[in-house]
């Protein structure tokens, strides 16, 4: 029973029977009991360890309720894959939780706290920099309090454990962004230098801290102007580009902090994608007979949709030749929460190859079909890619913009007009129709007043001005 093995339960039941009924026990009330067993094989569980589960149930649902942030710190510090963590990241998001980046004054080792209740990624999980450098630092601040500046973490670090590739991991990370530097500065050159930002701040801690040493066993303590070492002035660079940026903070960190490329593109993904990388991964799944009853049951589903479309970002862009000479090419495409790879072969391949570029954002659409007409063996065949920048100017031919009647006044209609006019000036016009759907809730009525004359260019900022104005989040169609 405790392994569940109906089969074997099965059995035994005839032998059961006879041999109760052979002591004269009644057949109704054996056949009730042989009932109840058979309900408990399909899901034994013992009392005392039910007690047990539903008393730690309680205890950390009031630990979540009452200290969200304190808690799924300590979820978080109990992973042991990026997996796990970007999973309970989401948690945090959906709980309103903020999860911030490495700080080099509020981070500790693992995840924690900070005092407004912001969840600090821990140094720890900075790549290249090491528990030896990250202990030296955390120690020395606890010791003589938060590092003022740039200059006065290079005077304080330890510079045997503290080296250039924990300088630089650190800035990618985003550990240094509190002192008003831009990242990119730490790997520029001054005009007529020959050192990066980084190689000026480790010969400054290096010289600094000589000296420092060389006054204090001196015989009279050093001092006077030997002792003073300028801080160098750090290069003027414009900050990366937010893909740059993000690129290499996944690289040092296992993920996206501070944004995720695809915010730019969040309205693409949700108007135009019908399905995720979530869709695929579950397909892969019942393709290979590890998904339960759920996963065969949302692939089943995913085949009821007919063409799928998907949006993502694509990397590890790879181009090869099979053993017969013959081209064909790999991609990953991930979204924000998984990535899949594809193999394109033959026509295909020669169709959608300049379109494999890392970097690029994608928008793939297609169908679920066996792969080399082998049986069970699913997998979408990409018919169509195009670039997701390209998609609202393709496919969009109205913006609606749904008011209530009782907010309507000539005020806000002139503002509207203005923030059209305005960014129909900035950006090239579209052949985009405004529409506006009134309400009227009294009378129950919904009114659709399409605008004969005006087109829009349906950009991020004309529909943000416009939630900004309204409090109504333009729709595209």
């Amino acid at each position: 029973m405790g392994k569940k093995q109906l089969d074997v339960l099965d059995k035994k039941e005839a032998q059961f029977m006879e041999g109760a009924a052979a002591k004269g026990h009644p057949k109704d009330k054996l056949t009730k009991i042989w009932n109840d067993w058979k309900a408990f094989a399909q899901y034994a569980f013992n009392k005392s360890h039910s007690t047990c589960y539903a008393f730690v149930a309680y205890q950390t649902a009031y630990l979540k309720a009452h200290y969200p942030s304190e808690y799924m710190a300590a979820v978080l510090n109990n992973q042991n894959n990026m997996e796990k963590i970007t999973f309970f990241m989401e948690e945090c998001r959906r709980m309103g939780v903020q999860v911030l980046g490495p700080d080099i004054n509020e981070s500790d080792m693992a995840f924690a706290v900070n005092k407004k209740g912001q969840i600090r990624f821990g140094l720890t999980g900075v790549k290249g920099v090491g528990d030896k450098a990250v202990e030296s630092i955390i120690e020395e601040r606890n010791e003589r309090g938060p590092y003022k500046s740039v200059y006065d973490f290079a005077q304080r670090s330890n510079t045997r454990s503290v080296n250039r590739k924990s300088y630089e991991n650190l800035v990618y990370g985003g550990g240094f962004d509190e002192f008003g530097l831009n990242r990119a500065q730490f790997f520029a050159k001054t005009d007529n230098g020959v050192l990066t930002g980084v190689e000026r701040l480790i010969k400054y801690a290096n010289d600094y801290q000589n000296v420092q040493n060389s006054s204090q066993s001196s015989l009279f303590g050093g001092g006077g102007v030997n002792s003073y070492i300028p801080e160098p002035a750090m290069p003027e660079a414009e900050e990366w580009p937010l893909i740059e940026k993000l690129k290499y903070e996944k690289e040092v960190i296992g993920m996206y902090l501070t944004g995720h490329p695809l915010d730019n593109f969040r309205v693409e993904m949700d108007r135009y994608c019908n399905s995720s990388i979530s869709d695929l991964k579950n397909m892969q799944k019942a393709r290979s007979g590890e998904g339960g009853e759920e996963i065969m049951t949302a692939f089943a589903n995913l085949r009821k949709r007919g063409e799928i479309c998907i949006g993502g970002l694509v990397s590890n862009v790879q181009h090869k030749m099979t053993k017969n000479g013959k081209p064909f090419g790999t991609f990953v495409l991930e979204d924000y929460n998984e990535s899949y790879e594809f193999a394109l072969f033959g026509e295909d391949y020669v169709r959608f190859r300049n379109l494999m570029m890392d970097g690029y954002f994608l928008h793939l659409k297609g169908i679920i079909e066996e792969k080399f007409k082998q049986k069970d063996n699913w997998d979408m065949k990409i018919m169509t890619m195009s670039l997701l920048s390209e998609m609202r100017d393709k496919l969009t031919k109205s913006l609606t913009v749904c008011l209530d009647l009782n907010a309507l006044n000539s005020q806000l209609l002139d503002n509207i007009q203005d923030l059209i006019t305005t960014n129909n000036q900035r950006y090239p016009v579209k052949n985009c129709t405004l529409r506006f759907m009134i309400k009227d809730r009294e009378e129950a009525m919904l009114v659709e007043l399409p605008s004969k004359s005006s087109k829009v260019n349906p950009s991020d900022d004309l529909m943000a001005e416009i939630f900004s104005l309204t409090n109504v989040q333009p729709v595209l169609n």
